[in-house]
């Protein structure tokens, strides 16, 4: 049973910060490429982040400087840590694992708002 567990996200002010963590269970974790999405009312959902197994990362323009990811192998989690936010960063931020540059299983997602 593979299972991705967010939390963290919550109402904050502009200018504030969050810290999401991911937990996974039922996948080799250490293998796996992880990302965080979001997807705020009447728009797509997007790519924020990802990090490969191998550590390298990538970020969404949008999100360039203000936003880091990180894992922890041990752990099995995955973090993504969100400072000086914006009203536009409010969305449903959803994580995502996976293989082979695919996204295999996704967590049902965090609410994250962020007010000015």
């Amino acid at each position: 049973q593979v299972q991705l567990v967010e939390s963290g996200g919550g109402l904050v002010q502009a200018g504030g910060s969050l810290r999401l963590s991911c937990a996974a269970s039922g996948i080799i974790f250490s293998i796996n490429d992880m990302a965080w999405y979001r997807q705020a009312p009447g728009k797509q959902r997007e790519l924020v982040t990802e990090i490969t197994s191998r550590g390298r990362t990538n970020f969404a323009d949008s999100v360039k400087g203000r936003f880091t990811i990180s894992r922890d192998n041990a752990k099995n989690t995955v973090y993504l840590q969100m400072n000086s936010l914006k009203p536009e960063d409010t969305a449903v931020y959803y994580c995502a694992a996976g293989t082979g540059g695919n996204s295999d299983y996704w967590g049902r997602g965090t609410q994250v708002t962020v007010s000015s």
